[in-house]
């Protein structure tokens, strides 16, 4: 009489957007064993964008910032923990153990554990009225911080965190200065060409933008009440925002023994060094198909195509996940998506189709004649022949990226 197989169990270790949708993904692919979701908040797994954004601003709830209805969990047979972390883990027995002393054997492991923000280590950096955001409860704090508006906001870091919680203070009717050590905002993600569009956006809005200009500390009694510059200059501030990057969160991973290297090292499927542990979303660092090289990336779409790859990989599909990096973001009448990579050193030349100061074109970055990252801001329904284009490896020719008369379809 033959014998019936063991239920299998998969952990996935971080109640994140990557997670969520990796067992949502288990579910509908038919896996039938047993799915284990274990977060570190106490919150089910939710999606960031809005907590700079739409939450950040009052125009979403809480609740819609939920991948999933509370119900879903129970209906789809999916255990989560949350307030729940994993303190360590062993390969050779396949078992987690988790932060509530209990120990889960695994027979596939998925890491969805995320990043986290990089602090300032400065002295005055423990004052109350200092804020990170990386959580809902933190974007909940901070948007009870600044909608009383006539507030002293000082945000720290011109990025993409930066920039949009200094849209949605301005919005809130505060006073805002951004403090940014490189010579431009977004410098590092954009470049200097389309950096200056974002910076023109804000002064025009009343942001007092310092480039060129580290934090050297706090001042305050308790309460912060001042930022100081690396150039000694005090700024005044009543709500600080440090938006300064973040650090892949591989702890878990490094003391287990697996690669890491500025993430886990996962290859084109996201599978780790071990056969049986996955990894995705921003803790993982893999083997882009496209882009011929290793890429993290933190922005939400990773999450949200990586989670369904990594569960498919689990169940031991040939996968490869190969969508392209992309991001959008909204600040004030500015909408904008982006496709590709484009930091500095990856491209030649940025091409625009439109003016760039009418906040209605498109640009595209250009390495040896092939488009390798293009924007489009307030220009909509573009972004399948954007990523087309990057993905076909042609040189379309500056002229006729530039001629909105092209069709885009046709540069393909």
């Amino acid at each position: 009489m033959p014998t019936e197989k063991p239920t299998e169990t998969f952990v996935i270790v971080g109640a994140s957007l990557a997670g969520a949708k990796a067992a949502e993904t288990l579910r509908q692919e038919g896996f039938e064993g047993r799915v284990v979701l274990v977060g570190e908040e106490i919150e089910r797994p939710y999606e960031r964008p809005p907590l700079s954004k739409g939450f950040l601003l009052g125009s979403d709830s809480r609740e819609s910032t939920h991948v999933h209805p509370a119900e879903w969990y129970e209906e789809n047979r999916v255990e989560l923990r949350v307030g729940t972390s994993a303190t360590s883990l062993d390969r050779e027995a396949h078992r987690v153990v988790l932060s509530t002393g209990e120990r889960l054997d695994y027979d596939r492991l998925l890491l969805a554990t995320g990043s986290s923000p990089r602090r300032l280590d400065v002295p005055g950096a423990k004052l109350q009225g200092i804020h990170y955001l990386r959580t809902l409860a933190d974007a909940a704090v901070l948007r009870e911080a600044l909608s009383p508006g006539g507030r002293r906001v000082v945000v720290a870091g011109a990025g993409w965190i930066g920039l949009e919680t200094a849209a949605a203070a301005r919005s809130h009717g505060n006073d805002v200065t951004i403090i940014e050590p490189d010579p431009g905002p977004l410098y590092r993600h954009l470049g200097p060409e389309l950096g200056e569009v974002f910076a023109d956006l804000h002064r025009k809005h009343g942001v007092n933008l310092r480039f060129d200009q580290g934090m050297a500390g706090f001042w305050g009694a308790g309460q912060v009440s001042a930022v100081v510059s690396d150039g000694g200059a005090e700024i005044p501030a009543d709500v600080v925002v440090v938006g300064i990057g973040a650090r892949p969160n591989t702890a878990l991973a490094e003391d287990a023994g697996l690669e890491v290297s500025d993430g886990v090292l996962v290859d084109a499927g996201l599978r780790t060094s071990d056969p049986d542990i996955f990894a995705a979303g921003d803790v993982a660092n893999h083997d882009h198909p496209v882009l011929g090289r290793r890429v993290r990336v933190e922005h939400w779409a990773n999450a949200l195509d990586g989670g369904p790859v990594a569960a498919r990989a689990m169940l031991g599909r040939d996968v490869v996940h190969d969508a392209l990096p992309y991001f959008f973001t909204d600040q004030y009448e500015l909408g904008m998506e982006m496709s590709g990579l484009a930091s500095p050193g990856d491209y030649d030349e940025v091409v625009y189709r439109g003016e760039p100061g009418s906040l209605e074109f498109i640009a595209f970055w250009l390495s040896a004649g092939r488009v390798v990252a293009a924007m489009n801001v307030n220009v909509w329904d573009v972004t399948d022949d954007l990523r087309r284009l990057i993905r076909g490896g042609g040189t379309p020719g500056r002229a006729r990226l530039a001629d909105p008369k092209v069709p885009l379809a046709e540069l393909i």
